[in-house]
């Protein structure tokens, strides 16, 4: 387990970080959330101390048992990004850390509540038992940074690519709208803008945290 009585040796991220406002506000989080079951902790926190990248450096820490999980533990590479609808599994406890949601899952969740809050508990006990198996044979990959290279390109595509298919058909079938096809080719080249726009400014940012924390430790 992790000391957390230095408070000082952390940077501490809760919901109003720009990143996670983002997430909050952001349409595109509801495939994210609700499909993909790709959640983001309430509570996560950067060691300032370690003298190594963000990557290797970001931890969440569990309310029930105080136990403290480097965040690659969720990582795609890990196999564990997906399936938490519940949360962010504690395998140190067996409890649910507590993840944030977006406004638009909020919604639908409230709207959608009368056909499955019957089934909810069956399904967090039936998800709780798949997670502490996963866990028991969980393998924590080694996490680099995605934006790096062209690396930035992929990840900015990709995201253009979600919110090309929410705001083109999601959204405007929840509000009963109807998908035309002259909107959705003049969505493509916004959307193409938007993510490598996404992407690149995300590559600044990482580089930009990555030669902070290589300048501290000089």
């Amino acid at each position: 387990m992790q000391d957390l009585a230095d408070k000082n040796a952390y940077k501490v991220y809760r919901w109003w970080h720009p990143a996670h406002l983002f997430w909050i506000i952001n349409p595109g989080s509801v495939i994210n959330e609700l499909l993909l079951g790709q959640r983001i902790p309430k509570l996560s926190l950067l060691n300032k101390t370690s003298g190594k990248s963000k990557f290797e450096s970001s931890y969440i820490p569990c309310p029930h048992c105080n136990q403290l999980h480097q965040s690659k533990k969720w990582a795609p590479q890990s196999n564990t990004a997906f399936g938490n609808w519940f949360g962010l599994y504690c395998d140190n406890c067996g409890k649910t850390i507590p993840c944030l949601w977006s406004i638009w899952s909020w919604i639908i969740i409230v709207i959608t509540s009368p056909l499955w809050i019957w089934y909810k508990k069956p399904l967090k006990e039936k998800w709780l038992k798949n997670q502490a198996k996963k866990f028991e044979e969980l393998v924590i990959a080694e996490i680099k940074n995605p934006y790096a290279g062209k690396g930035w390109i992929k990840e900015g595509l990709g995201w253009a690519f979600f919110m090309f298919v929410f705001m083109n058909f999601v959204f405007p079938l929840i509000k009963e709208e109807t998908v035309t096809l002259n909107k959705v080719l003049i969505s493509i080249p916004i959307w193409i803008l938007g993510g490598l726009s996404f992407g690149y400014t995300m590559k600044k940012y990482y580089n930009r945290q990555i030669k902070e924390r290589e300048s501290y430790f000089r």
